[in-house]
């Protein structure tokens, strides 16, 4: 009997999505096509699987988990603790947000024994102190391998419409955790067909995790550790990571006034055109809320490179093409939200640019090098005359939208009082 027939069924269809699907951390085939909300992960791992091997083209937008699914209510115990102008995340309806799924999330997010060496967490490519991000151009798996792309930021993670740089079908948490956790190219945290039930049971063994699983999943007394509960529990915590507390904030909801340069910083970020792809509240791109009406899947090419003439990017990280095979995504990436920019560094999905005093000069510039003239660069991108004050009032309202109290939040903390043993 092989290591798989053991297994539930749910394991199987999440070992067809790694088959099929490759991460926005890492190199994927042929494009996906997400054309039906996401009713569990299964359904989901049969979807895509399905979808890659069609290889359809992708979505022009994915489709999302209904925002009205009373069921996703009657099962909360949860409560969205936000300001006027943030209305709630849309939450799938098979896995609403409860308060004992948070807190096994975290646990999990933190514990080291998750990943197949028993080396490395969530936590590692993702710190509090940094916004949860991990201050490197590339991130660093469980085996050594380097990641093409840089880990990005979890706060307000729970707003997007896709995840990671560069992936249209990922329109989930839940389905972009499958990523990290089971991908081989590059390995991150490297759970694999010869480790997945030896990990499961370095969880089972540990007599604390038993009642955390119950009270969240209570259709399984028993406290049984699987894939599924897993991603769920991780993906409700990673929802959770809610930074609304920044000076920005603080501005908005009258609680504080921004310095001379900070305002005229904010009134130049929106004349500019910065405010195009790092839309108000969250300050990305792909805002998702109950509210939305028509979601925003844009990705946009920076003009950080032109290898060809013709606007090719590095072939480690070429961008949606990836996904979609479309040339004319080349070089395309989702804005990341600027919440805690401060504290991001180094920028861009390659982590190429060191300093926010670079981007600024970058995006003046209208791209980089070759860049500059490259046929794919969005037309927004194009160069602009920034005065040394503008480009330190830019800064200054940068740095307005750092949450100094959402990196020191014990509610998002590490659990455990040292780094548990490997069994």
């Amino acid at each position: 009997m092989t290591a798989l027939s053991c297994l539930r069924p749910v394991w199987l269809l999440v070992l067809a999505v790694v088959a099929g699907v490759v991460t926005g951390c890492q190199r994927q085939p042929a494009a996906t096509s997400e054309v039906a909300p996401a009713t569990s992960t299964a359904a989901t791992a049969t979807a895509t699987a399905t979808a890659t091997a069609s290889a359809p083209a992708a979505p022009a937008s994915p489709s999302l988990p209904s925002p009205s699914a009373s069921a996703v209510q009657a099962a909360s115990d949860w409560t969205w603790d936000l300001p006027d102008y943030l209305p709630p995340p849309r939450v799938p309806a098979d896995n609403p947000m409860t308060q004992a799924k948070v807190a096994l999330g975290r646990y999990l997010f933190y514990d080291t024994r998750l990943s197949g060496n028993g080396t490395q967490a969530c936590t590692t490519c993702h710190l509090q102190k940094l916004a949860f991000t991990d201050g490197r151009a590339h991130g660093l798996g469980s085996t050594g391998q380097l990641h093409p792309r840089s880990p990005m930021a979890l706060g307000n993670v729970g707003w997007n419409a896709t995840y990671t740089w560069a992936n249209p079908a990922l329109i989930t948490l839940e389905r972009q955790m499958t990523n990290p956790i089971f991908g081989e190219t590059p390995v991150e945290m490297g759970v694999n067909d010869r480790n997945v039930k030896q990990i499961l049971q370095r969880l089972a063994d540990d007599p604390a995790y038993a009642p955390r699983f119950a009270a969240a999943f209570p259709q399984d007394p028993a406290g049984r550790p699987t894939w599924d509960h897993i991603v769920k529990a991780v993906s409700s915590f990673e929802r959770a990571l809610i930074t609304t507390n920044s000076k920005y904030d603080q501005v908005r909801q009258g609680r504080a006034r921004y310095t001379a340069s900070e305002a005229r910083g904010y009134a130049l970020f929106k004349s500019a055109d910065c405010i195009k792809c790092h839309q108000e509240p969250n300050f990305g791109g792909q805002f998702l809320s109950v509210a939305t009406v028509k979601p925003d899947v844009s990705f946009h090419n920076k003009g950080l490179y032109n290898l060809d003439g013709q606007g090719a990017y590095p072939a480690e990280s070429p961008g949606v093409i990836e996904i979609t095979g479309k040339a004319s995504d080349m070089g395309m990436y989702r804005a990341p939200t600027l919440r805690n920019i401060e504290l991001t560094a180094p920028y861009m999905h390659d982590g190429s640019v060191a300093t926010l005093g670079e981007v600024i000069d970058l995006y003046a510039a209208g791209g980089r090098g070759a860049g500059k003239d490259s046929p794919l660069k969005s037309p927004l991108l194009r160069p602009r005359h920034f005065s040394a004050q503008d480009r330190a009032d830019l800064i200054a309202f940068l740095k307005t939208l750092t949450d100094h109290q959402f990196i020191r939040d014990p509610r998002y903390s590490a659990p455990f009082p040292a780094a548990p043993k490997k069994s």
